[in-house]
Parts: C-alpha cells; structure tokens; sequence
C-alpha cells in the first residue's frame, strides 16, 4: 500500500469513527438555560478534544487491522 493510500483509508476510517463517536455523553441543556438563537438541543458540554482524541486512537487501531489484513493478503484489492 503506498502511503497516499494510507492515508486516504485513514482519513475515510476517521471520519466514520467520528460521526459514531459525536453522540457519546451529549447531554442537551436545560429549557432554562437557552439564549437567544441557541437551539434547545445543543450540548450542554460536548467534550470535543477528548472526541477527537478517542476518534484519532480508533481510527489507528482500525488502520491497523486494515493495514495488516491487506499486506498479509488477507483480502486483496487488486486483478489477477
């Protein structure tokens, strides 16, 4: 695999993770405590540097089992 591909697979493995990830602990704010322009469902804390953080860890682990599955030939992408 060259490392453009690489790389390619990592940012598509990211991005899923990310959209799975985004829903972890969000916790809406109170009717209360809506401003002006503020939707009521919008989080209360949504802890994105740590989502980013446990998405990028993911995202490597599944890059990785990706990465070993096709150089050992586990599934092969290209015609014989």
């Amino acid at each position: 695999m060259t490392w453009p591909i690489g790389v390619a697979v990592y940012l598509i493995i990211w991005w899923t993770v990310i959209f799975m990830v985004l829903p972890w602990g969000v916790k809406p704010i109170g009717v209360e405590d809506v401003k002006k322009g503020q939707a009521a469902s919008a989080p209360r804390k949504p802890h994105m540097r740590k989502k980013l953080a446990v998405t990028t860890v993911i995202s490597g682990v599944v890059w990785l089992a990706f990465y070993y599955a096709f150089e050992t030939g586990v599934f092969n992408f290209r015609n014989y």
